[in-house]
């Protein structure tokens, strides 16, 4: 059972265990994605997923109301369930480019980790930037959130950055994803909210969906909070503008 109070003048609801990133993972993110957003001038997604490059800047302030600095706290918040030296079983979905994580999985040479994306393009940009980096413990592998070819209790972290407000199929997203966490592992990420900003939720309906990047039905802040209450034994969530941060433990 999930032991959640809410602070009504954040519009956070946190839970009683609290996983938060340290400064020293913080810096490391910070000046691993300064050097990716060097070399994201030429691609459009991953200088709007980082806000750095002068599109993506205007794309987050229009559509999404942040700059930088909030665009940065609410990836360093969703990765915060990763601890540093971190050395298990690490399943990412979807990984998209990998402009986000491939520079965190840099730090940890240890770990086993599997990235799945169902765009073999995506994909190929992620394992573009994983042979940069000479990567040798990030696996890649096409398929379906809603059919993880994997066996139950198999992940330690279950990672989804940008990924349920794109899913067709979001109810077995949230099933296979639980199923295949071990008992005590983590589930963390972040994912847009509607209900929290007005003008992103207008471009969420008439731009993204038309265009195929989003599917409805959406969680709120709320709904996600009592699903994911449901779901896990403790849960750390936020928002910044109309995007959801979380990171939750699955009981033993």
């Amino acid at each position: 059972m999930s032991h959640i109070r809410c602070l009504p003048a954040r519009r956070w609801c946190i839970a009683t265990v609290c996983c938060r990133s340290s400064r020293r993972q913080k810096r490391t993110l910070r000046k691993s994605w300064r050097f990716w957003r060097n070399e994201a001038g030429n691609n459009f997604y991953d200088g709007m997923i980082t806000c750095s490059t002068l599109s993506g800047k205007a794309v987050c302030r229009l559509v999404w109301a942040m700059n930088k600095a909030e665009n940065d706290d609410y990836l360093e918040k969703a990765l915060s369930g990763i601890p540093e030296n971190f050395s298990g079983k690490l399943l990412e979905v979807p990984v998209g480019t990998g402009i986000l994580t491939m520079p965190v999985y840099q730090t940890m040479p240890e770990a086993d980790i599997t990235c799945l994306d169902y765009s073999a393009d995506m994909m190929g940009q992620a394992q573009e930037k994983a042979e940069h980096l000479r990567l040798k413990n990030v696996t890649f592998r096409q398929g379906d959130v809603g059919a993880l070819p994997y066996a139950d209790d198999t992940f330690d972290i279950v990672l989804s950055l940008n990924g349920f407000h794109a899913f067709p199929d979001k109810e077995a997203a949230y099933r296979e994803l639980f199923r295949v966490l071990r008992p005590g592992g983590t589930f963390c990420g972040c994912f847009y909210v509607m209900g929290e900003h007005k003008r992103t939720d207008w471009f969420v309906r008439r731009v993204y969906e038309k265009t195929g990047f989003f599917t409805p039905p959406y969680e709120t802040a709320f709904s996600l909070k009592k699903r994911l209450g449901k779901l896990y034994e403790a849960v750390t969530l936020g928002t910044v503008k109309s995007m959801a941060w979380f990171v939750c433990r699955k009981a033993e």
